[in-house]
């Protein structure tokens, strides 16, 4: 009689233990989903950052070229960025034409106080 008692209040034990287990489960998904939720809230902070930090990067460098931005309108400056950015990122002067819809001849013009001379700044001197 006692063992049919500790079968019977082990049994009960069991299903209020797996009653319990599906509770905790449905309350851990919700916390799951919370953190799902932050996390891509933060992904989407984070890429806005990335690109905040792009554009003040290339407006940078864009002054650095002493190009005037006080006279370029919102519009220009933003083909600026774009520009520079495709050549950056090894774009031909065809390729950004195409990506930008300007012609390569303003692309190489919008490029050209960006790009490397190699003849400039190098001069060797000869002692002889």
């Amino acid at each position: 009689m006692m063992m049919e008692w500790t079968l019977a209040s082990l049994l009960g034990i069991a299903v209020l233990l797996i009653i319990l287990s599906f509770f905790r489960k449905e309350r851990n998904s919700k916390y799951e989903q919370q953190i799902e939720n932050m996390s891509i809230s933060f992904m989407q902070e984070i890429y806005q950052l990335k690109n905040q930090i792009r554009t003040l990067e290339l407006d940078a460098e864009i002054i650095a070229q002493h190009t005037p931005l006080a006279t370029r309108s919102e519009t220009q400056l933003q083909i600026m960025r774009d520009v520079l950015d495709l050549h950056k990122r090894g774009y031909s002067s065809e390729g950004i034409a195409s990506e930008t819809g300007l012609t390569s001849m303003e692309v190489d013009r919008v490029l050209s106080p960006f790009l490397d001379r190699p003849e400039e700044g190098k001069k060797v001197m000869t002692h002889g």
